[in-house]
């Protein structure tokens, strides 16, 4: 007995985790820092942790109520229907949801190299076949129009992500309509904008409410801090969203989850914190290290620094814990998330030391 073939799959490497490196590297994991996993550095929204505790006893009853709740909240935040929010556990199964409901067997995608690895998993999990647009280096992962439609020949999804990760380059919601406007009524383009909260470019939620071929992926693992409660939504247009309810894991989003996402969407404080921290932080690393970055909309830097296996795992031997990028295809790159003010010194610190110990 096997499984079928998975030999095309990319497999997701997420960054390591503090208790895993301090028992490999015999550390103490209050010493060390990590910024490999863009997590927020003041961990979950205070609110939703005491959500978490008050709700507690509830836990053996599926979450209806509270998913309904959760939906609703969101609908009203963004001036949609409910029926248009898919409420999943993680924007992950947001993004499998919708392959659930457009891919056929041998349907065709379009993603972005370098990208997030679960959208062509995503794809190949429904049998479909996944082609590349690429963001060049050499053009500082400038995400146009033509990046993306020189490459499309028709296909029934087309991914943009925007902040995009690893790179933190953005393609502007104009640009993202003439994308729609030009692939075929049958594309759908699905508009990645999980670190939405940390740039000051509009949110593709208004390109769903006015267009069937579009639609927007969010998390609450990001400036919310709930990446351990594992909640996100898919925002899709009015004509076909009832199909949420032919795709959808039942009872997928946890009774708990969902009265943390509630509580969360009320803790502005804490949502503002993050983001002018993150900003701070982003344009401290632009300063101060020594070695080449590019511009960033998310809670993240890219950083070019030679061997991004060596440089990190030189780091981590330090206690910061940063991404190496290798297997987004930059070899060359680690990535650095946003951390507190003392968190993102620290990690400077340490960057810079260890690029001046390898090229001596």
């Amino acid at each position: 007995m096997e499984p079928r073939d998975l030999s095309d799959h990319t497999v997701y490497r997420a960054g390591r985790g503090i208790e895993e490196v301090a028992r490999d590297l015999g550390l103490d994991p209050d010493d060390l820092v990590k910024l490999s996993s863009n997590e927020n550095p003041f961990g979950a929204s205070p609110e939703a942790v005491e959500a978490v505790r008050e709700h507690a006893d509830r836990v053996s009853s599926y979450p209806k109520s509270a998913h309904t709740d959760l939906t609703e909240k969101v609908a009203d935040r963004h001036g949609l229907d409910p029926e248009q929010i898919w409420l999943t556990p993680s924007g992950d199964t947001a993004l499998d949801n919708v392959a659930r409901a457009f891919i056929e067997p041998g349907d065709r995608v379009l993603v972005p190299k370098p990208g997030f690895a679960y959208y062509p998993m995503s794809a190949r999990y429904h049998h479909g076949e996944v082609d590349e647009y690429r963001l060049e280096k050499a053009e500082d992962f400038a995400q146009t129009p033509e990046t993306v439609l020189d490459a499309y020949d028709g296909h029934r999804i087309v991914y943009v992500t925007s902040p995009h990760n690893p790179t933190g380059s953005e393609m502007s919601l104009a640009d993202v309509r003439t994308v729609a406007e030009a692939t075929d009524e049958e594309t759908l383009v699905v508009y990645d904008e999980a670190y939405v909260h940390f740039t000051d470019s509009p949110t593709g939620i208004e390109l769903v409410e006015d267009r069937e071929d579009v639609a927007v992926i969010r998390t609450f693992s990001k400036a919310y801090g709930l990446a351990g409660m594992r909640l996100g939504y898919a925002v899709a247009p009015a004509e076909w969203a009832d199909a949420y309810a032919r795709v959808n894991t039942p009872f997928g989003v946890t009774e708990l989850t969902c009265r943390a996402g509630l509580a969360a969407l009320d803790d502005d404080d804490h949502v503002e914190r993050t983001v002018e921290t993150a900003k701070w932080a982003r344009e401290y690393m632009h300063e101060r290290l020594e070695a080449k970055t590019w511009e960033s909309g998310g809670n993240f830097v890219l950083v070019e620094v030679g061997d991004a296996s060596a440089v990190a795992d030189a780091a981590q031997r330090e206690g910061v814990i940063v991404r190496d990028c290798t297997s987004f295809g930059l070899p060359e790159c680690i990535r650095i998330t946003c951390g507190t003010e003392d968190e993102t010194r620290r990690a400077v610190e340490t960057i810079n030391e260890v690029l001046a110990e390898v090229s001596a």
